[in-house]
C-alpha cells in the first residue's frame, strides 16, 4: 500500500509543482518518488500483505511493480527536452504517467475483481489523454479517439465477464472463485463459462493480442513517441501481470475450456504480428505490430500451466522492457534530428554515432531472440514451457514466425551498419547515454544470468 501511496502522492505533488511554474524541479521530484517506491518494493519482499482481502502485495505483485516503477523510471529519464517540445504544461505529462503507474500498480495486485477493473481504468483514462496531449496534431488526436473507443468496448467485455462471473459465483474474490470451481468442477454453472470467455476477450483487448490487436498501431504511431515507450513496455507488462494473475491462478481448475481459444489467438497472434511488421517502412509503426507479436510469445505461459509460469513471464517481460526502451530512445533521437522514423533515417548510424548503433544493435538482437541477451532466454523459456506438454506443432510454429522477425529487426542493423547516410552528427544527452548503457547492461546479464530473476516469485 506503501507504494501506491506513494506513487499518488508523488504526482499531486508534480502537479503543484507544475501550478506554481516549478519546471525544474518536476523530473527529480519525480525520480525520488519512483526510488522510494522501490525501496518500498524490497523492503516489502516476502511479507505477502493483504489490504481489506482486495490487494495482495506477494512476491509476485512485488516483481512486476518493481519492473513497471524502474521502466518507468528510465521513460522519466528519457524526458529531457522532450515534452517542453510539445507543451508548455510539462506537468501534466509526468502526472498522467504517475497516476497510470498507480492505476499498474492496483492491476498486478488485485485479489479482487472490481480492483481489476478499478486499477485498469485509473491506468486507461490516464492513457486516453496521454495519447491524445497534443492538441494540434491531428494523428495524436485519431489515436486518442481509436483508443478510447476501443478501450470502452473492451471494457465492455470486461465488466460483462464479470459480473456473470458473480452471478455464478457470488464473489468477485479470486480466492473464493477458485474454490467455487475446485470445489464445483463438474457442476460450474452455465453463466460461468461465457463469463470467462468474455474476461479473455476482455484481456486480449488490453494486450494487444489477435485478432483484437487493430487499434495497436494507429494508437502507437499517433501517440507522442515517449509515450507510445510507456503503452508498450510498462502498460504491457501490467497486462500480464494481471492476465496470469487471473487465468493461470484463479481460472487454473477449466484449464481444458479455455485452452482451445487461447491457442486460437496465440497462433493468430504470432502470425499477423510478424508478418504484418515485415511490410512496415517506418520504425515506429514496426514496433507496435512487433508489440504484438511478443504478446503472442508470453501467451505461451498459458498454453501450459507450470510452478515456473510466473517467473517465465518475468524474465520475458523484463528482457522486451529494457530493449523496448532502448529502440524507443534511439528513435526519438533519430527523429529529433532527421524529422523522420523510416528505416533510412537509421542509414550510417554506426559512423556518426557509434555507441547509439551499438546498443541499438543489442536491443534488436534481444527482441529476435538472439543467444545472449535476454530476449532469447525469455523465447527459450516459453518454448521449453510449452514443450513439456507436447505442443510440438505450436513451438514449430512459433520459432518460423521467429525467423520472419529476424529479417524486420536486422533491417535496422543493416540500415546503421552497411547503408550510406547524412554526415549529420547524433549527439546523445548524458541522461540518453545511461538509460542506453544501463539497458544494455541488463541485456546481456540477464542473457548470461537469467537465474538472477528467474526463481524470484
Amino acid at each position: 500500500m506503501n507504494i501506491i501511496i506513494t506513487i499518488t502522492v508523488t504526482a499531486l505533488v508534480v502537479l503543484y509543482a507544475g501550478l506554481f511554474k516549478a519546471k525544474k524541479a518536476l523530473l527529480p521530484l519525480t525520480l525520488v518518488g519512483l526510488l522510494t517506491s522501490l525501496a518500498f518494493v524490497v523492503t516489502a519482499w516476502n511479507t505477502n500483505q493483504t489490504y481489506y482481502g482486495m490487494m495482495q502485495m506477494d512476491n509476485f505483485a512485488l516483481a512486476f511493480t518493481g519492473l513497471t516503477v524502474l521502466g518507468t523510471l528510465f521513460i522519466f529519464l528519457l524526458t529531457q527536452n522532450y515534452f517542453a517540445a510539445n507543451s508548455e504544461n510539462i506537468a501534466e505529462y509526468f502526472t498522467l504517467i504517475l497516476f497510470a503507474l498507480a492505476g499498474i500498480v492496483v492491476m498486478v495486485s488485485y485479489k479482487n475483481m472490481s480492483m481489476l477493473f478499478i486499477g485498469l481504468e485509473i491506468m486507461s483514462v490516464s492513457l486516453y489523454i496521454l495519447a491524445g496531449i497534443r492538441k494540434t496534431n491531428f494523428a495524436s488526436n485519431e489515436a486518442s479517439l481509436k483508443y478510447f473507443l476501443m478501450g470502452a468496448f473492451s471494457t465492455g467485455f470486461l465488466l460483462f465477464g464479470i459480473a456473470l462471473i458473480y452471478g455464478a459465483t457470488g464473489s468477485f474474490d479470486l480466492d473464493v472463485i477458485n474454490q467455487y470451481l475446485v470445489g464445483n468442477y463438474k457442476a460450474v454453472s452455465p453463466l460461468f463459462y461465457p463469463g470467462l470467455i468474455l474476461l479473455l476477450i476482455g484481456m486480449c483487448f488490453k494486450i494487444g493480442a489477435a485478432p483484437f490487436h487493430f487499434w495497436v498501431p494507429d494508437v502507437y504511431e499517433g501517440s507522442p513517441t515517449l509515450i507510445m515507450a510507456f503503452m508498450s513496455t510498462v502498460v504491457k507488462v501490467a497486462g500480464f501481470a494481471a492476465f496470469l494473475r487471473l487465468f493461470a491462478g484463479t481460472f487454473a481448475p477449466l484449464h481444458d475450456f479455455w485452452l482451445p481459444p487461447l491457442m486460437g489467438i496465440v497462433c493468430l497472434t504470432l502470425f499477423i504480428g510478424n508478418v504484418t511488421a515485415l511490410f512496415q517502412k517506418s520504425f515506429k509503426r514496426m514496433l507496435a505490430y512487433s508489440s504484438v507479436s511478443h504478446a503472442g510469445y508470453l501467451l505461451f505461459s498459458l498454453v501450459t500451466l507450470t510452478a515456473s509460469s510466473s517467473n517465465n513471464v518475468l524474465v520475458y517481460v523484463a528482457a522486451y522492457t529494457f530493449a523496448s526502451i532502448i529502440a524507443f530512445a534511439v528513435l526519438i533521437l533519430v527523429k529529433q534530428k532527421t524529422g523522420d522514423d523510416h528505416f533510412n533515417s537509421f542509414n550510417g548510424l554506426a559512423k556518426r554515432n557509434p555507441l547509439t548503433a551499438l546498443v541499438l544493435t543489442v536491443a534488436m538482437l534481444s527482441l529476435a531472440g538472439i543467444p545472449l541477451t535476454a530476449g532469447f532466454i525469455g523465447k527459450y523459456l516459453m518454448f521449453v514451457n510449452v514443450m513439456t506438454n507436447y505442443h510440438v506443432y505450436l513451438v514449430a510454429f512459433a520459432i518460423l514466425n521467429a525467423l520472419v522477425g529476424f529479417y524486420y529487426y536486422f533491417r535496422v542493423i543493416v540500415a546503421m551498419y552497411f547503408k550510406e547516410g547524412n554526415d549529420t552528427d547524433l549527439q546523445t544527452p548524458v541522461q540518453y547515454q545511461f538509460v542506453l548503457v544501463l539497458s544494455v547492461l541488463i541485456t546481456v546479464f540477464l542473457g548470461v544470468y537469467p537465474s538472477v530473476i528467474l526463481n524470484l516469485i
